[in-house]
């Protein structure tokens, strides 16, 4: 037996969970604390449970009791599947209502801008008096790529 912890979490890369998909072989049995451990969408869990299948690796979760091994652990996988979905998407339609809700109320979402409108009209003014778009960004401590959007949108210009 080998155990593998993910100590990330959030919907980018899991390296352990990768891991221990490399390591199982036919026979093994994949186990899971929980079934948003092996996927984040009922697509994605379900790609992932049928290759184990294909590869002839069972798979179980813990906390929801399932056992891909057995019939009525392969239903009850599918139900469980889709209700973690349902959920998922419950709370990303609570998230984007309520984030809407707060930009109406005039809530700044996300992190402020370092690109005020006074370094916008300074970097206006270093760009009409030919400097680079890599100098202005050194002399406002800022990366060239917000000069080049900050200018862009400002001046409609492409560069």
């Amino acid at each position: 037996m080998r155990v593998f912890v993910e100590t990330a979490g959030g919907t980018k890369s899991r390296p352990q969970l990768e891991a221990a998909l490399d390591y199982a072989r036919p026979g093994d049995v994949l186990v899971v604390w929980k079934l948003d451990r092996m996927g984040r969408s009922l697509v994605d869990l379900i790609d992932r449970v049928q290759a184990l299948q294909g590869r002839g690796i069972g798979f179980r979760s813990l906390t929801e009791s399932i056992d891909t091994t057995t019939p009525g652990g392969r239903m009850v996988f599918h139900v469980f599947a889709a209700l973690a979905e349902f959920e998922r998407d419950l709370i990303r339609e609570r998230t984007t209502a309520g984030l809407a809700t707060a930009r109406a109320r005039g809530k700044q979402i996300g992190r402020p801008t370092v690109m005020t409108p006074e370094r916008v009209a300074h970097a206006k003014e270093l760009h009409e008096a030919g400097v680079s778009y890599g100098a202005i960004a050194r002399t406002l401590g800022v990366s060239r790529a917000t000069v080049t959007t900050a200018l862009t949108s400002h001046l409609g210009e492409r560069k």
